[in-house]
């Protein structure tokens, strides 16, 4: 599966960004976001199952919403409210089930000025 991953870019303390990741075919398994900032661990951000059933770090409750379309294969993320400390490279992932593979996107960057 190939999953492209697009909608990052420089953003002001506070602003907005809308991340989309489009999977060439139909997932099955839960897909999420997970973020790398400089000289950090990557972290899970959020994710959700097909069903609707979506999961979230704390630092990111209350700003960020994770949707998915299954018509479209893809999985979005909202980002409200953003912060410097949500600068990082964004990936888009596919959960290792009993049907699918682990899978990533390339990553999009997110920067967010003070």
């Amino acid at each position: 599966v190939q999953l492209q991953a697009s909608g990052g870019g420089l953003v002001h303390f506070g602003g907005s960004l809308r991340l989309s990741c489009a999977a060439s075919r139909r997932i099955s398994s839960i897909m999420g976001w997970y973020r790398q900032a400089p000289e950090k661990q990557r972290e899970l951000v959020a994710d959700i199952n097909r069903g609707g059933v979506t999961n979230y770090v704390d630092a990111v409750k209350g700003r960020f919403t994770i949707s998915r379309d299954n018509a479209k294969n893809t999985v979005y993320l909202q980002m409200n409210s953003l912060k410097p400390e949500d600068t990082g490279v964004y990936y888009c992932n596919i959960r290792q089930s009993f049907l699918e593979k682990e899978s990533w996107g390339q990553g999009t960057l997110v920067t967010v000025s003070s």
